[in-house]
């Protein structure tokens, strides 16, 4: 009996142990499957966290950088270039005898004064600043009347010769002179042309001397974009009463807006095979006292021919370095189209024949005319 007890209680003590262990490892798994359950919250958590702390993409606003472009001031156009900022005004005396045509530089300038000189011929004043031709001419002599026109440029003047009291007076204006006396390799002779119609300049090596101011003064006022001309006076064509042979007629073609210049019915060409056709015409009505060396100080009649139009005012010039003022109904500057500037320096009481454009069709369309018929009674 002691024996079967003593087995008995051996065989209860290592059922006690064996249940002991199971728990013990089973309370540790549980304590490792809650361990590892912490760790995949957590790391999912992490990753839910990140996804929804991520910073957003942003587009940053789109800036636009405004390139200034300067206006060329003889002309009023952009000028894309700069070149017209860089240097002075070329200002360059052009003869217009039949012997002298075709010129060089008359369809590239900015701006040009034609005037009348002994026996009824007319010359140039061509002047540059935003392009010009490698050559320029023919070159021909001063008159008394010039200084009042290139004063106000200042600049660099190309000449040849003059009477002796016309060039002392030239040399008297803000401007650097150049002529034979001094031109070196910055004039030449064209050897397909005889004297005294074949001095031509280099413009690239009369610019070389310089001149002041840089860039010159505006010579006019000029249309704003979205302005129109303050004119309702259409004109196709008008002629300039210069002496025959240098009465210039100017022809208005709409498709590029401007006055196609020429001699009767042929046209006024550069020696570089385009038409002379300036954007503006102002026919300035000055006196010329002996048939010559017109008067540019004071005050007289100005037309102005632009955008196929005529405005009819006045022009004022107080001295010599002042630029002519042009202006209109009280005062009002008379604005000109952007583009290249012809100035005709026409006698006053000189006739300007003008062809007026034909009126335009109208902007309504009337109602058509109906016929009521009455019955007749029976």
């Amino acid at each position: 009996m002691s024996q079967g007890r003593a087995a008995r209680r051996a065989d209860a003590e290592h059922r006690r142990r064996t249940r002991r262990r199971w728990l013990v490892l089973g309370s540790a798994g549980l304590i490792g499957v809650a361990v590892a359950a912490v760790g995949l919250s957590s790391c999912g958590g992490s990753d839910e966290k990140s996804a929804k702390t991520a910073p957003a993409t942003t587009t940053l606003p789109t800036t636009t950088t405004t390139v200034f472009v300067p206006t060329a001031p003889l002309t009023g156009l952009p000028d894309p270039t700069g070149l017209s900022q860089t240097r002075a005004s070329l200002a360059v005396k052009i003869e217009n005898t039949p012997e002298a045509r075709p010129q060089s530089g008359l369809a590239d300038a900015d701006v040009v004064y034609e005037e009348v000189v002994e026996g009824g011929i007319t010359r140039f004043w061509a002047v540059f600043n935003t392009k010009a031709p490698d050559n320029v001419g023919p070159i021909r002599s001063v008159r008394y009347m010039d200084p009042n026109i290139v004063s106000p440029l200042g600049g660099v003047i190309a000449f040849s010769g003059g009477t002796p009291d016309n060039v002392a007076l030239i040399r008297q204006t803000p401007t650097v002179q150049v002529d034979e006396n001094n031109a070196g390799d910055a004039f030449f002779r064209e050897s397909t042309r005889f004297a005294p119609h074949n001095l031509y300049g280099v413009t690239a090596k009369l610019w070389e001397r310089g001149g002041e101011p840089v860039p010159p003064h505006p010579l006019f006022s000029y249309l704003v974009a979205g302005q129109a001309f303050p004119s309702t006076e259409g004109i196709d064509q008008f002629r300039i009463g210069f002496d025959a042979g240098y009465d210039p007629t100017y022809t208005w073609d709409a498709a590029t807006k401007t006055w196609k210049r020429s001699y009767g019915i042929a046209p006024f060409m550069d020696v570089n095979g385009a038409q002379v056709a300036p954007a503006n015409v102002i026919v300035q009505f000055i006196r010329y006292p002996a048939g010559a060396e017109g008067e540019l100080i004071g005050s007289g009649e100005a037309w102005v021919f632009s955008d196929g139009k005529l405005l009819r005012g006045s022009w004022s010039k107080p001295d010599a370095v002042t630029p002519t003022s042009f202006t209109y109904g009280l005062g009002a500057p008379m604005p000109l189209s952007p583009g290249q500037t012809y100035v005709e320096l026409a006698p006053t009481g000189a006739a300007v024949d003008l062809v007026a454009a034909p009126p335009p069709p109208p902007t309504t369309i009337p109602p058509p005319t109906t016929t009521t018929t009455k019955a007749k009674k029976k």
